[in-house]
């Protein structure tokens, strides 16, 4: 006797897993970014998805040549000490929070600020 397929539409496909900031873990919302683990300038390619206010804090606390050097995996940008307060504070907000990210100034931010142009 031939086996009875099931009748009606087929079953779904499982939803997949949800993806996670590649910074604070956090589930994503509905914007994501992504971030160049070594900056674009620097002749990077590998990113990774990120909040926008993750993004924001990055480039807030980090230099370029910090993120080439320094920081270019996922595991050293969540060791930053300069992100470590960040990341305690935005560890329980909703995936789609945003607020307005305040920029720390580096070294070559405060000398290129301070030249005078002649």
């Amino acid at each position: 006797m031939p086996r009875r397929l099931p009748v009606g539409p087929p079953s779904p496909e499982p939803d997949p897993p949800p993806q996670r900031c590649l910074l604070c873990g956090r589930i994503l919302g509905r914007r994501v970014e992504w971030h160049h683990l070594v900056p674009k300038a620097r002749g990077g390619r590998d990113t990774g998805p990120v909040h926008p206010i993750c993004h924001r804090a990055i480039h807030a606390a980090l230099p370029l040549r910090a993120l080439e050097r320094e920081y270019s995996t996922p595991a050293a940008l969540r060791a930053a000490p300069a992100l470590a307060p960040f990341l305690a504070w935005v560890a329980d907000k909703d995936p789609d929070f945003h607020a307005v990210t305040r920029r720390t100034l580096d070294d070559d931010e405060r000398w290129r600020r301070g030249r005078r142009h002649g």
